[in-house]
């Protein structure tokens, strides 16, 4: 069984931040945005027709600084944020934004030739700042998942600000506030936003622990104090087990957590050998766990033995038909094993970021630092295994 080649794509500027465009689930379109300190930084819009194995491309500028972080509104395809470094008073601050798209950013695509958008390229409408003048560095932008597009959170120093959008997203205002307390300079890296509970829990990492906040009462949950041995980089929630969440870090580790209990990871996945940095959920099938890291490489995990499948999909007697009996060995079914499905390693440099699509639960994409994009399916066979 033939799988399909990785399709490669290459931007001309250094890049790290990725997002799949998560309002949109018909079309395969990621966002990329650009770290360049001599050029306007720019939005790269993918769409990924499947069908041919194509890219095309968009391209947006955005004046605004290099972009360190990009998130994708869950309600309005048109909508989307950064967090990005400008120089001001001959320091560099992080600040984060609202922006809209042109609202005609993808005519002409098909008609003119494909270099036209790189070399006219249109400007992002700013909607607006989350900048609060009391709070300093905006890590990165959470929003609302499966929200109406209204609510986003900015982690900023040692604050979580949680954003109300209002006006069609021209005007933000702070609903609340957590503040992560301690000894020294306290800041958060990454959060998550969690899925599950009416959305009303996040998590957070700052150095080497993890947090969890009720956003409710903006009050700290759990903590898990040394999650790893170093920086953690990158959390994300299992979609389907509401207590799941992994983590990854400079220690070279995957680690994976019931919040329940974090005395101890419930699972460990040691196979990267630099830091990684991204750690991803499948949305729809939830033991396919993509990590890249600076190695180079971006490897696909197929962690069933802590899914929400940990023995296949079972067959209810009710689903037999008359004919059929159950065998007993249907019924005592042993677990699947925990395996590293593929490495892949069509990277040079450093992979910051993947991505899963919104609209193909069997797609993903890959951020290197050279600007490298890199577009790859879960091999036929274990799609096959988990579909059938």
């Amino acid at each position: 069984m033939e799988d399909d080649a990785p399709v490669i794509y290459g931007l001309e500027f250094q890049a790290r931040a990725l997002t799949a465009q998560t309002a949109e689930t018909d079309a395969i379109r990621f966002l990329v945005g650009t770290q360049s300190l001599k050029f306007d930084n720019q939005i790269h819009i993918i769409d990924f027709d499947d069908e041919n194995n194509i890219i095309n491309k968009n391209v947006l500028l955005h004046q605004a600084g290099e972009i360190w972080n990009i998130g994708a509104s869950p309600a309005d395809k048109a909508v989307l944020t950064t967090c990005y470094n400008k120089t001001c008073d001959s320091r560099v601050v992080s600040c984060a934004t609202v922006w809209r798209m042109p609202c005609d950013w993808d005519t002409g695509s098909s008609h003119e030739s494909p270099d036209d958008s790189a070399h006219n390229p249109q400007t992002l409408e700013l909607l607006c700042h989350l900048n609060d003048s009391a709070h300093g560095n905006a890590a990165c932008v959470l929003w609302e998942p499966m929200g109406d597009g209204k609510r986003v959170i900015s982690l900023v120093d040692n604050h979580a600000l949680l954003w109300d959008l209002q006006e069609s997203s021209t005007q933000a205002t702070v609903s609340s506030t957590a503040t992560l307390e301690g000894k020294g300079q306290l800041r958060f890296t990454v959060g998550k936003w969690s899925p599950h509970h009416n959305c009303s829990q996040l998590a957070t990492a700052n150095d080497m622990a993890i947090r969890g906040w009720d956003l409710r009462t903006m009050s700290q949950i759990y903590c898990i104090e040394n999650a790893h041995g170093q920086l953690v980089r990158d959390l994300d929630f299992n979609p389907n087990r509401q207590y799941y969440l992994a983590s990854c870090g400079d220690d070279c580790k995957v680690r994976f957590w019931d919040v329940r209990n974090v005395q101890e990871p419930v699972k460990s996945l040691e196979e990267h050998s630099h830091w990684v940095w991204s750690v991803r959920y499948n949305h729809s099938h939830d033991q396919l766990v993509l990590t890249a890291s600076s190695d180079s490489r971006l490897i696909l995990s197929n962690m069933v033995s802590i899914s929400s499948e940990p023995f296949g999909q079972l067959v209810d007697d009710e689903e037999l038909s008359d004919g059929e009996d159950a065998q007993p060995s249907d019924k005592i079914k042993e677990p699947l094993t925990d395996s590293v499905v593929s490495t892949y390693e069509e990277h040079e440099d450093s992979v910051y970021a993947a991505e899963w699509s919104s609209a193909d639960p069997w797609l993903f994409a890959s951020l290197s630092y050279d600007g490298r994009l890199v577009i790859n399916r879960v091999p036929r066979a274990l799609k096959y295994r988990i579909l059938l």
